[in-house]
Formats: C-alpha cells, structure tokens, sequence
C-alpha cells in the first residue's frame, strides 16, 4: 500500500514532516503524478498542479476484523488524526475541517473533481480534511481506506491553493 506500512506512529515525527511541507517544491502546473518506491511499488506520494500528498502512517490489514476489532482499528486511525491535529494546532493555531461529500459523490457518479481531491480519493483518503492556513499554504491532514480489508492511511497534503469547502452533493 504505501511506504509507511510496518511503521508505528509518531505525532511528533509526523508534525515536523507535515511542518517540511511548508517548503517543500509544488508545481505550479502539470499532470498528477503518484509515485511509488522504485523497489516495491508502495506509494510515496501524489504530485499535481499545485499541491502534494504524501502518507504519515499506515495500520494494520484489517482482514478478518469485525464488530468490536474493525472498530478498534478505525479508532487508532481516528486517535492518530486526533493526535496529529493538536500537534499541528499548537504550532499554527485552530484548523477548520473540511467535509468531500460533494466531490466524492461526483467522483463516483464519473464527473470531474478538482484535481486535488480527485488525488485524495485516487488513493483512497475518502475522509474529513483538517486544514490549516500557514503563510502562503494550506497544510491538511486526512484518514481513510478504500474497503473493508485495507489498511487505514494517514496522510499530509500541502497546497499552494486554498483548500476550501467544495458544494454539497
């Protein structure tokens, strides 16, 4: 799935990753890219026109979880979310969350998204976006997984667009 698969989670690792965000190269134009590492094919990240997506963790195989385990599972992913929004939220102060109702019901139904989300959900980051506006960027934080069986995936976006609530279904 990603190269973060096997490693445990740290929100102080993650928050300085996230915060090296902050300068790193982003495109202004150009097609989006998903790179994978040369060796295993596992994602290393997602580059477009304008912005960047990389993974900050990666859990466990949820095959065979049900009831009260897959909730548990889910619950990790949610405290890691949790844990890496108050790290971020220390540095740069309250984030506002973002909802992909809208564009994921029209990304399903085969209709054109913003390229950026149409990233997200590409690799399966279906969820709620943490967004942080820093100097001129917009920071997000995301979870999600695509099936029942697949690991949950925490993930950093940086953008040099605003990243703002896209309309309702």
């Amino acid at each position: 799935m990603t190269v973060r698969a096997g490693q445990s989670f740290d929100a102080s690792r993650a928050g300085t990753e996230v915060t090296e965000l902050l300068v790193a190269d982003v495109p202004a134009a150009g097609p989006t890219t998903a790179e994978g590492d040369p060796a295993t094919g596992e994602w290393t990240g997602t580059t477009g026109a304008g912005f960047h997506i990389v993974p900050l963790w990666e859990g466990e195989s949820l095959t065979g979880l049900y009831d009260a385990a897959w909730e548990a599972a889910e619950g990790i992913g949610t405290t890691h979310l949790t844990h890496l929004t108050e790290v971020l939220s220390a540095h740069w102060g309250p984030h506002h969350v973002i909802t992909l109702d809208g564009p994921l019901l029209r990304w399903h139904q085969s209709q054109p998204v913003h390229p950026l989300f149409h990233a997200l959900f590409s690799q399966d980051l279906y969820g709620e976006l943490h967004v942080w506006h820093v100097d001129n960027r917009w920071i997000a934080i995301t979870v999600g997984h695509s099936d029942g069986d697949a690991p949950l995936v925490l993930a950093a976006v940086v953008s040099t667009e605003a990243i703002q609530q896209p309309p309702g279904p």
